[in-house]
């Protein structure tokens, strides 16, 4: 299971229920007693809750109700986000919350399609906890892959760094920085072989591995793909610009 998501109504009385996954117990209309691990509540339109995996949870419905039902794998909301769900079960339902849970119970077909449930799971965290958590996430991982650009950085270990799973790691990048984790990786590490070319005269090949690539080839290939220039090319280039007193720093980015 990755993310799979439901509309259920309750009726009458449920007991020591438990499940694998991770679920989310989102209120449409109507109320719903909860006890999940021994901490009760009621659930309402101003309060939701979490159901971590294998915790065990009974429900007594008391009247009609309708709520949105969001099953996932933990590492779908980030292991560190996982565990303070887990600690603290029972959640206000924000404005922006109220807003997500409106348009899935208006756009129930849309989330049969691929990858919606995966797009929407990060505005959910995000209403939980705010954008600070998300935008604090993507920085450290930059700040690590910024300071180890030679490492292989394959989108299964950029997620394991920082906690998350890959569809997760996808669907921050998206609705952050609006780009893939791999089509991000590859500009910073032009970024970077762009500078040391125009400031040093350090070998080609030397260069490609210091920026991760596995040698001069691909990373002619890779340079070509996203300036339309060879290093030797763009090294050429900026040196005549310097020696002409011409150079545009902003030009030592991307063209």
């Amino acid at each position: 299971m990755s993310i799979h998501i439901d509309f259920l109504s309750y009726d009458g009385e449920r007991n020591n229920e438990r499940h694998p996954h991770a679920q989310f117990v989102l209120p449409i209309a109507g109320e719903l007693r909860i006890d999940i691990g021994g901490a009760e509540g009621m659930l309402d339109p101003s309060r939701a809750a979490f159901v971590a995996p294998g915790v065990r949870h009974s429900q007594l419905a008391t009247g009609s109700n309708r709520f949105l039902i969001v099953n996932c794998d933990p590492a779908e909301c980030g292991v560190p986000v996982a565990e303070r769900l887990a600690e603290q079960v029972f959640l206000p339902v924000s404005e922006a919350m109220r807003h997500l849970i409106g348009f899935a119970n208006l756009s129930r077909d849309r989330f049969a399609l691929p990858g919606m449930p995966q797009c929407w799971m990060p505005l959910l965290i995000d209403s939980i906890f705010g954008h600070e958590r998300r935008t604090s996430r993507l920085d450290e991982l930059a700040e690590r892959i910024e300071a180890d650009l030679s490492a292989p950085w394959t989108v299964e270990e950029m997620a394991r760094r920082i906690g998350l799973s890959p569809s997760r790691l996808h669907a921050l990048f998206r609705s952050e920085w609006g780009t893939s984790p791999q089509a991000w990786l590859a500009e910073r590490r032009i970024r970077r072989v762009q500078t040391w070319l125009a400031a040093s005269d350090a070998p080609i090949a030397e260069l490609a591995q210091r920026a991760g690539y596995a040698d001069q080839s691909a990373l002619t290939r890779a340079m070509q793909r996203l300036t339309g220039l060879t290093p030797a090319a763009y090294r050429k280039r900026r040196r005549l610009e310097q020696k002409n007193g011409s150079l545009d720093q902003d030009a030592l980015i991307l063209p």
